[in-house]
């Protein structure tokens, strides 16, 4: 169990946008009659979104011994069957005409039951907007550990009411959830944007004391005059997800000290769980760029390329990550879900880091190739992978920066360039504009015909 909901009783736990009001007592006995329906061990997809019968399955499974996958709601219908034959579910959750409808999955066929390893708790995506079978295996200690730390370094209370902006399959927006339904407090459950004028109605309603975004987030409230707003109830904003460019950082800082608020950027990965550092809102301004320093129970090192450690200051390295958070490791296919804990309390991120003389790190870019785009990790290889499979006999390749991937193609009179980018805007649900088409003559290639994107 990760929650003890009776513990907090008749207190508020969960506002809808449509008006529902749940208490701890009623989400608990909620969660009971959802679990009811279910075997413990059971693998589950649930596709979810931000309402009450999404969060009700997702704390039912947790707290019952039952393993969800988190999938969103509108996930490509190919993905998701890609997924259910690679995984074979007991049950999917899913949205119906008429609400969410508990279906049966491919486990009672001759296909065989994927066995689940005693404390695996819950699973997730790493690049799930490409849609790779490959998932992250989180344990039941790795989400107490991580929630503890988040409830000890944000100093929550019953008292705080977040608001979300982030999907519940997203590791960010799931630590969020879980912090706070960890100390009692009261949680508004909106589908709403933070575009959308009823967002800011229900925020304003319901006294919302805070928020997470990712870097794309900070873009548009910067655009949607957010600094003009009154938000007397506004305590904290915190910011994870991908480095947000300093002068945004600077412009939040600004405000959160003008009017008395806490603006708190954070890193982390779904291979931590969540969180892995915070950057405390008094040094918000004086350490623009800063991804802060580590969690509680966490502990930073920076390797260079033969694996030593660093500790001289503004060296860049690798950097390592040692905590209870840590994940057991990847599952890429159903017999993967028996395996144990793989990591052994240590994570290689794959970033490229250094630290400062005071002790705070700081992204300088990543090793690995993909990109965060609007908060969503995606992975450049797999893209290209899908491109191909969609338009045979295309030549392109994958680059760019956070939040604007360009797409290299070859000039063919067969494909139009719109279309390729309107087919990875619908595989990933990430809007166009974060696609940049680049036509080139050729896609320059070594010997052994692997693609020099140094050169693109």
């Amino acid at each position: 169990m990760i929650w003890n909901l009776d513990k907090f009783e008749c207190a508020p736990a969960v506002v809808t946008d449509e008006g529902r009001l749940v208490d701890y007592t009623e989400l608990r006995c909620l969660c009971d009659e959802w679990a009811a329906k279910v075997p413990t061990r059971s693998l589950v997809f649930l596709l979810v979104g931000n309402n009450l019968d999404s969060l009700v399955a997702y704390v039912a499974c947790l707290n019952h011994g039952i393993v969800p996958l988190m999938l969103d709601a509108k996930i490509d219908g190919q993905l998701l069957q890609r997924f259910i034959e690679v995984y074979r579910p007991d049950f999917i959750w899913r949205p119906g005409e008429n609400g969410y409808v508990l279906e049966k999955g491919l486990r009672t066929s001759d296909l065989g039951h994927p066995e689940l390893f005693k404390d695996l708790a819950l699973l997730l995506t790493t690049s799930g907007s490409t849609g790779s079978p490959k998932l992250v295996r989180q344990s039941y200690e790795n989400i107490k550990a991580n929630t503890q730390s988040i409830v000890e370094y944000l100093k929550l209370t019953s008292t705080e009411r977040p608001i979300t902006t982030l999907p519940m399959n997203y590791t960010y927006g799931l630590s969020i959830i879980n912090s706070h339904l960890a100390v009692g407090a009261t949680i508004l459950l909106t589908e709403k944007s933070i575009m959308q004028r009823e967002f800011w109605n229900f925020f304003t309603e319901q006294g919302a004391t805070s928020f997470g975004g990712v870097p794309y987030t900070y873009e548009m409230l910067d655009k949607l005059m957010f600094f003009r707003r009154k938000l007397p109830s506004l305590r904290t904003m915190t910011q994870a997800g991908g480095k947000i460019l300093p002068t945004l950082h600077q412009k939040f800082a600004e405000y959160a000290q003008r009017e008395g608020k806490n603006f708190v950027v954070m890193y982390g990965q779904c291979e931590a769980t969540a969180r892995m550092s915070y950057l405390p809102p008094e040094r918000a301004l004086d350490k623009v760029g800063s991804m802060g320093v580590v969690i509680p129970g966490g502990k930073f090192s920076l390797i260079d390329a033969d694996g030593s450690v660093i500790n001289e200051p503004d060296v860049t390295g690798e950097l390592v990550y040692e905590g209870a958070n840590v994940t057991l490791g990847y599952a890429e296919c159903a017999d993967d879900l028996s395996k144990g804990d793989e990591r052994h309390g240590r994570l290689e991120t794959g970033d490229m880091a250094k630290r400062d003389a005071d002790g705070f790190y700081y992204i300088a870019g990543r090793k690995k190739r993909f990109l965060k785009i609007f908060g969503n990790r995606v992975n450049l290889d797999e893209t290209e992978r899908l491109i191909k499979g969609a338009f045979p006999g295309l030549d392109c390749a994958c680059g760019g920066v956070d939040d604007k991937m360009k797409i290299f193609i070859v000039v063919d009179e067969n494909h139009g360039m719109e279309s390729v980018r309107d087919f990875v805007a619908e595989k990933t649900h990430l809007n166009f504009t974060a696609f940049e088409i680049v036509p080139v003559a050729l896609i320059p290639k070594n010997a052994s015909g692997k693609t020099l994107y140094s050169e693109l």
